[in-house]
């Protein structure tokens, strides 16, 4: 597994996802040398991105991707991440996917694919090299949009950061109704992606919201790596204050 794989909850070594077809959702950031995006924008761009594919409606009932989008949620929910710049970046937006722009960061997502069914325009892309800044301190979450929180314990890479954070705005997606969905949609999907103090941390582990947990396979031991909280515009009832 590479270092910018990761997979939701593997908590039990094995269960009947494993016997099925496994899938995972590439998605590929734009670094370009001289201009590379912010790290907290990439990883809120990242996490929208997830999110735009879910919502798509090529994702659903006789879509073009439904098929891809359900086979991978019924196995184990892989992401990769893999970087980009100048014709590669060109090359990858050509092929079937959707793009989402933050302020600095240009992240693509693409239906999912087989394990070992990369198409070459992307398989031929670094995985590593994903290392980015923050030019300065990231002010605090948006009060008014869900929160993505990171646990403070940890040191991953920026590639590794940013699949957890599409796994955290999954789980959340799937706690939500379909009004609250929609809504969120609507609104561009706005949340805010921040490490947790290590005070906070500990109360968000000890509640019942969605925990993204990883298996430990690269970058980190085994263990609970985001939270994900609701607000009172979207998932009013996944929030720390309400468990």
């Amino acid at each position: 597994m590479s270092s910018n794989e990761t997979e939701i909850d593997t908590a039990v070594p094995t269960d009947a996802r494993d016997e099925k077809p496994q899938f995972v959702l590439p998605l590929v950031v734009r670094i370009e040398r001289a201009e590379p995006p912010a790290r907290t924008d990439a990883l809120e761009t990242a996490a929208r991105a997830v999110l735009e594919i879910l919502a798509d409606e090529r994702s659903t009932g006789d879509g073009a991707w439904a098929r891809a989008m359900t086979d991978w949620q019924d196995a184990r929910i892989r992401k990769v991440v893999r970087r980009a710049r100048g014709a590669e970046w060109r090359r990858a937006e050509a092929l079937p996917g959707i793009t989402v722009k933050g302020e600095s960061a240009e992240v693509r997502v693409f239906p999912p694919i087989p394990l070992d069914g990369w198409p070459k325009e992307l398989a031929k892309l670094q995985v590593s090299g994903t290392d980015l800044e923050d030019p300065a301190v990231p002010g605090a979450a948006d009060s008014g949009a869900p929160a993505l929180w990171l646990n403070p314990h940890l040191d991953m890479s920026a590639g590794k950061t940013m699949a957890q954070a599409g796994h955290a705005a999954q789980l959340l997606w799937w706690e939500l109704s379909d009004a609250d969905r929609v809504s969120w949609r609507e609104a561009g999907f706005p949340l805010s992606v921040r490490p947790a103090t290590a005070e906070h941390w500990a109360a968000l582990t000890a509640s019942d919201l969605p925990v993204v947990r990883d298996a430990g396979f690269t970058e980190i031991a085994p263990g609970p790596t985001f939270v994900s909280e609701g607000s009172a515009r979207f998932g009013a009832h996944v929030r720390l204050e309400q468990g």
